[in-house]
């Protein structure tokens, strides 16, 4: 096991958590994880596929079978940034993945972002799952008609699985290891089923959008980019996985390919089962293949019953992610001291207050009817979710230039350097395809923190400055 490498740049006086806990390292190793690598895989695995898999076939229809071609070049892309947060992982194993990363490399404003960006990305996301499963809902028991039902719904949605994480995280892992199977159930009747329903002339045209395969293939990617978001769970939790050093990578990379398996797969069945005319007009295309190899309308209630699943699931997972990404800044001094109370393993106000504004948000959108600023707020989170990748990856990169003995392993560095380019181009693809006012207003909300940056460090100073008097 390697030694924790010595922060640098960081501030010469202690910070409240750094004085009142032990060594962040010592004390999540002494209190023992709890993850092992099936539950960590299936975080990652649950994290990555939520509801929009069941969309994703019609929504790259329109573009013909060049998506699938899109969906392997964004495979290859994920599972670089799988391995690149596994080699992280090795060096500094602690609660908190991209901010500890960022922090450890490029000192603290850099790991303050960090953590800021991700905590935006897990609570916006949160609100807009919740709102998308009371969709599904309505299929299986109609609520929508009253909007008193729709915001109780959405607000049930979100803090049952808050209360499976408060309960501890033995149990957001068996929540986590159920949805996860039981939403595989339908997606893998559909994939192994329609194997069977085949028909390649339902398929369409391998270029439908008539602008050459390279602007299809680019144009679904931009879809298709963030479906891979939640590559980074186990490393979020590394202090909860058992062994981190050698299961964050594990589970990073199992996690992903699984997902990735599912998705073409998945994609795959639905493309040879429905006519590519049906599917460019299909709102639920699982539940129209479903039909079309069984027969029957039934289709629609099991779909949505599976969305339900994958969205809990998904829910529960990132409920998880929202309390660790200010859980490990705040014990660094970077954000209020309140975010690092731990009970039972969770950090529990980060879960609190964290589903506190994902509640607000998701009664904000539905009883003002501020639909388009909830949009924009969704597209944020495209942003804001790159922003620790691409600081992560430079991380990798800045230890890589650096050559430390011991951080880099002779004769590797070539494939390391490879690896983690090719993890920096993908995560500058992330940022891309989420389009020009997506980073516009991400980049207002990403700034906005530094007034909680600048009001933390000049309290951490100021209680420096008291203590040398």
């Amino acid at each position: 096991m390697q030694t924790s490498p010595v922060l640098p740049r960081q501030a010469a006086t202690p910070t409240p958590a750094a004085v009142d806990h032990p060594g962040p390292e010592q004390a999540e190793k002494h209190k023992g994880g709890r993850f092992g690598l099936p539950t960590a895989t299936a975080l990652v695995m649950g994290n990555i596929i939520g509801g929009g898999i069941f969309m994703l076939p019609a929504a790259v229809a329109p573009y013909g079978t060049v998506s699938l071609l899109a969906f392997a070049v964004l495979t290859v892309g994920a599972i670089a940034l799988a391995l690149v947060f596994g080699k992280l992982a090795r060096r500094n194993p602690r609660t908190g993945g991209p901010y500890v990363y960022a922090r450890e490399a490029f000192g603290d404003f850099a790991g303050f972002l960090s953590a800021w960006s991700y905590w935006i990305t897990t609570w916006v996301s949160n609100a807009a799952l919740a709102v998308a499963a009371v969709g599904y809902l309505d299929v299986l028991l109609p609520i929508q008609h009253s909007k008193l039902l729709t915001i109780g719904a959405a607000l049930l949605l979100q803090w049952l699985p808050a209360l499976a994480n408060l309960a501890g995280t033995r149990y957001v892992g068996a929540v986590q290891i159920v949805s996860t199977v039981l939403k595989f159930i339908p997606l893998a009747l559909v994939a192994v089923g329609g194997l069977f329903f085949f028909n390649p002339a339902k398929m369409g045209p391998f270029d439908a959008s008539g602008s050459g395969w390279v602007g299809g293939m680019t144009a679904s990617a931009a879809i298709l980019l963030f479906s891979y978001l939640g590559v980074e769970s186990a490393a979020m939790s590394a202090g909860q996985v058992r062994d981190p050093e050698r299961n964050v990578g594990r589970a990073s990379v199992l996690g992903t390919t699984g997902a990735a398996v599912v998705y073409l797969l998945g994609t795959l069945a639905v493309f040879g089962t429905v006519a590519h005319s049906q599917l460019l007009h299909s709102s639920a295309p699982f539940s129209d293949a479903v039909n079309v190899m069984f027969g029957g309308s039934w289709g629609g209630s099991v779909i949505a019953v599976a969305a339900l699943v994958s969205m809990t699931g998904a829910l529960n997972g990132w409920t998880l992610l929202a309390a660790q990404a200010p859980y490990a800044a705040a014990r660094d001094g970077l954000l209020p001291a309140v975010f690092a109370v731990e009970k039972r393993g969770v950090p529990v106000y980060g879960v609190l207050i964290s589903v506190g504004l994902a509640s607000l948000l998701t009664i904000l959108n539905f009883a003002s009817g501020a639909q388009s600023a909830f949009e924009i707020l969704v597209l944020v989170t495209s942003f804001t979710a790159t922003v620790p990748y691409l600081l992560s990856t430079a991380a990798q990169l800045y230890w890589l230039v650096r050559g430390e003995q011991g951080k880099v392993a002779p004769g590797r560095l070539l494939r390391d350097a490879a690896l983690g380019l090719g993890a920096f181009a993908f995560s500058i693809w992330l940022l891309a395809g989420a389009g020009y006012a997506a980073v516009y207003q991400g980049v207002l909300f990403l700034f906005a923190g530094i007034l909680v940056y600048v009001w933390m460090a000049g309290r951490r100073d100021q209680r420096g400055t008291e203590r040398a008097v």
